[in-house]
């Protein structure tokens, strides 16, 4: 369906959500994209993997925001929306049939999503932030100032506020370029007929890969070629371009997490060979996380040692997938080892889990003491700060140490690293 000059929807598949709609609505009434941010909003998406289906994924220049729809039981003056904690609806607490007290951790397992397939494909790194749009209606929502800062927004999705939600979202320092957009959007819809370069163009994505991200050492992606066409110099001014195809494939993460640039050093000359992955930064809080390393295993109990040695021994695991990280605190670099053993059932992966957590139990073992060293990184994961959590049938496992001098496991810079860690993918 086309609406004039303003804006274009392909509506295939129903409205996950009854507030869904007023999504939609908002995202038509944007207009033109020289009065907005331009973009493409890819419709009904449904994640393999995530609680439910989205109202949109929206590709903008300069970011991607993953709007979730949460229906309230009625409408309300004032929505108390805490990342983690019971929401309140006008002062009384909300009451869920599947016993969950915040709505918002199913929105941010699908940015999540989101984040980790523009990662597993190589897509142009793009900060990956979430709107949970609540109806039917919400005059005033309250968000902690730490749920703020992880690029979450809650709010009623009337066209001014959904807009300059996305305007405070959308913030990337490097704008995406045609070329990085299509690929983007053939990895978050591989079905369906995708914009055309005319089309991207009027979307506001940049005609070619400008002179800082040419030039930058931290591009996660070979440079493509820019190929010019007589449809690119007649593009007009970028407008808003909702799309939506039927059957999209979308892998859905951050909670706040989102995917950046890298800090490596590579120059352009010289990409690194084609057969090794190029490292994409994960952001988690604000802070950068470059991938060193990863590795599946399926004998979990081969790659741990003490009691969690003992206990994988008696039962069984279905994977053991292992990951290294950088990070830094400040001046000074940190190195992030993380576990995710994954059981066959739920109650299982309790069970570990109170064994992990029980201080000199043991652990999974680290693909550094393996001998998955990397240049610079720290010699041992010894005196690491420890931190673990279990989600369904998952058990996650992160250790953080300072890359260079000693480390305590009670420091509370490297403790915050470790948690930080438990929201980040283990295979890369």
């Amino acid at each position: 369906m086309e609406l004039g000059d303003l804006v274009r929807l392909i509506r295939l598949g129903s409205v996950p959500t009854e507030v869904g709609a007023d999504v939609r609505a908002a995202l038509s009434t944007w207009g033109a994209g020289d009065a907005v941010l331009g973009g493409v909003a890819l419709l009904g998406v449904q994640p393999p993997g995530s609680p439910k289906a989205v109202d949109a994924v929206v590709v903008l220049p300069r970011g991607v925001v993953v709007v979730v729809g949460v229906d309230l039981p009625d409408p309300a003056v004032r929505l108390e929306a805490p990342l983690s904690g019971q929401w309140r609806i006008d002062g009384w607490p909300l009451v869920r049939q599947d016993g969950a007290v915040s709505p918002a951790a199913e929105a941010l397992e699908a940015a999540l999503a989101v984040g980790r397939r523009i990662q597993e494909m190589r897509a142009e790194p793009l900060p990956v932030t979430t709107v949970v749009a609540v109806g039917p209606y919400v005059d005033h929502v309250t968000q902690p100032t730490v749920d703020l800062n992880r690029g979450v927004r809650v709010l009623h999705p009337k066209p001014t506020s959904l807009l300059a939600a996305v305007r405070e979202l959308a913030t990337s320092d490097r704008p995406c370029s045609v070329d990085h957009a299509a690929k983007l959007l053939a990895v978050l819809s591989p079905t369906g007929n995708p914009p055309t370069t005319r089309e991207l163009l009027a979307e506001g994505f940049a005609d070619a890969v400008t002179s800082d991200l040419a030039s930058a050492s931290t591009m996660l992606l070979p440079k493509l070629p820019t190929r010019g066409t007589p449809e690119r110099a007649a593009a007009k001014a970028p407008k808003l371009l909702p799309y939506a195809a039927a059957g999209l494939v979308v892998l859905l993460a951050v909670v706040g997490i989102v995917v950046a640039t890298t800090s490596g050093s590579t120059p352009e000359s010289a990409p690194p060979p084609t057969s090794e992955p190029l490292p994409t930064t994960v952001v988690v809080d604000g802070e950068n996380f470059t991938p060193r390393g990863t590795g599946r295993d399926a004998d979990c109990a081969a790659h741990s040692f003490g009691d969690v040695s003992a206990w994988l021994s008696k039962h069984s695991c279905t994977a053991l997938h292992r990951a290294q990280y950088e990070t830094k605190v400040g001046d000074r670099r940190v190195g992030v080892a993380l576990a995710e053993v994954a059981l066959p059932d739920a109650l299982s992966a309790q069970e570990l889990h109170g064994v992990v957590a029980t201080a000199g139990s043991g652990g999974i073992t680290t693909l550094l003491k393996e001998g998955r060293a990397w240049p610079n990184g720290p010699r041992s994961f010894d005196r690491s700060a420890f931190a673990s959590t279990v989600k369904n049938t998952r058990v996650l496992l992160a250790q953080a140490v300072w890359a260079e001098g000693d480390s305590t496991a009670t420091d509370p810079e490297l403790v915050k690293a470790a948690e930080r860690a438990l929201r980040l993918p283990a295979g890369q």
